[in-house]
């Protein structure tokens, strides 16, 4: 479909986007992937003699996924002068691990919105074998300018 960056307004950029591209955004459900780059930074420090993608980098893409589908909900003209942040994680659990040179499929689902707060299941597989499932909240805060 799209790279991220281009196709919707998180404020996530490289090195810290873990969203290499959009693969189908609805309303109600975004599919995005992600590569884990053998030579990324992050993995030269983590288990150095058996690299492993960490968990919270994992989290972060299915994160990052769902910032987009939610400013894709919302629509550029309200969410203008805001950013997607999280604000809660429960339920998290980690089933499998990922290593250099395998590619996350990040799906997330849309399940409600309560004052603000848009509530999302994320699950990532890779290799066709689940990684993470988690249920996450995010809300639309202003954004500040700090230059």
């Amino acid at each position: 479909m799209n790279s991220p960056s281009k196709l919707l307004s998180i404020p996530h950029r490289p090195p810290f986007l873990f969203v290499d591209e959009v693969v189908e955004l609805t309303g109600e459900r975004i599919v995005a992937s992600k590569r884990v780059e053998p030579g990324a930074d992050y993995l030269k420090g983590h288990y150095p003699q058996n690299p492993v993608m960490p968990g919270v980098l994992i989290c972060e893409s299915v994160f990052q996924a769902g910032a987009i589908l939610m400013m894709h909900r919302v629509g550029k003209e309200h969410a203008q002068g805001t950013v997607p942040v999280l604000t809660r994680i429960t339920e998290a659990k980690f089933k499998s691990i990922v290593r250099p040179g395998q590619t996350l499929a990040l799906e997330v689902v849309f399940d409600e919105e309560l004052g603000g707060a848009y509530y999302m299941t994320g699950r990532v597989t890779a290799e066709g074998r689940m990684v993470l499932r988690v249920t996450f909240v995010c809300m639309l805060t202003p954004q500040e300018d700090h230059k």
